[in-house]
């Protein structure tokens, strides 16, 4: 069983980790994946779900070691951990066989996306994590590489954000070191303009951007089509 981190025990993290956290809804058949169905059947949709967020995980858990070779390195050379940020409530044991071992678990809280967003970032924070990147799971073919290269950006001393472009317009991954609220405010989700509207908060509130390489989400029939 993974570990549930709890928000109101304060630090539990290793000093001078960051979060790769994976937002995430338990694959039940008919909750997630909605928009493929057609073509997919809601079985179907889940299971798809499922292998997403296997690959994502894996992905993140190489990044999240500083050496090579496969083997776990000692705790000083990690420089991250994975974690899923997942609804609903008390759904954390679907995810047994699905994340990697070495990751954690913590619960989502709040009502629209960009406020569940904002907490998640507050929560990693404030369970000891140095910094966090929040990782959409429709994005499988994101790399270690650009996890590992978001992970590094935040590494440095400034106030910055990282962003992770997808090609609809959208993003498959946003860090930062500190929280700010503005970056989920007055943004008009699940549209071509997410991107653009976080770059513009991040003016206003004085943040440098570094911009990861740009994949895609797969949320639709084209972008299945194209995966394939």
């Amino acid at each position: 069983m993974h570990r549930v981190l709890d928000r109101e025990r304060g630090n539990q993290i290793w000093a001078g980790l960051c979060a790769l956290a994976i937002m995430t809804k338990a694959p039940r058949a008919g909750a997630v994946k909605t928009r493929l169905q057609p073509p997919l059947n809601p079985e179907e949709a889940a299971e798809l779900n499922i292998c997403f967020l296997r690959d994502i995980g894996n992905a993140i858990s190489y990044a999240s070691r500083s050496c090579t070779g496969g083997l776990r390195p000692p705790r000083q050379n990690t420089i991250a951990r994975g974690v899923g940020v997942f609804t609903p409530a008390r759904s954390e044991k679907e995810y047994a066989d699905i994340l990697p071992p070495d990751f954690d678990l913590l619960p989502q809280r709040g009502d629209g996306f960009g406020e569940r967003l904002s907490n998640a970032t507050a929560d990693l924070l404030q369970v000891g994590f140095e910094s966090c990147c929040l990782i959409n799971s429709d994005s499988p073919t994101a790399t270690a590489d650009a996890f590992r290269e978001a992970v590094a950006q935040l590494k440095g001393a400034d106030d910055r954000i990282v962003l992770g472009p997808s090609d609809d317009g959208g993003y498959y991954l946003i860090g930062m070191r500190k929280l700010h609220r503005r970056l989920f405010q007055e943004i008009d989700w699940s549209t071509d303009r997410v991107f653009a509207q976080t770059v513009e908060r991040a003016s206003e509130i004085g943040l440098q951007v570094h911009v990861l390489p740009s994949y895609f989400d797969v949320d639709d029939r084209v972008a299945l089509q194209r995966l394939n």
